[in-house]
């Protein structure tokens, strides 16, 4: 039996069509407004408790 014939160009097509695809552009990260808005609430109600206990 023979062995199969490897083409050695196979391999180099194969690994040009690879790194020349085009791959989509990653899509930006959405942001996430619950830490915001968290602060701004933790920091209101840290202003009212000191203004109740200040007056």
């Amino acid at each position: 039996m023979s062995e199969p014939q490897i083409d050695p160009a196979g391999n180099t097509q194969q690994f040009k069509a690879f790194a020349q695809r085009q791959e989509p552009e990653p899509a930006p990260a959405r942001r996430s407004y619950v830490l915001p808005v968290a602060i701004a609430v933790v920091v209101v109600v840290v202003a009212v408790v000191a203004y109740l206990i200040l007056s």
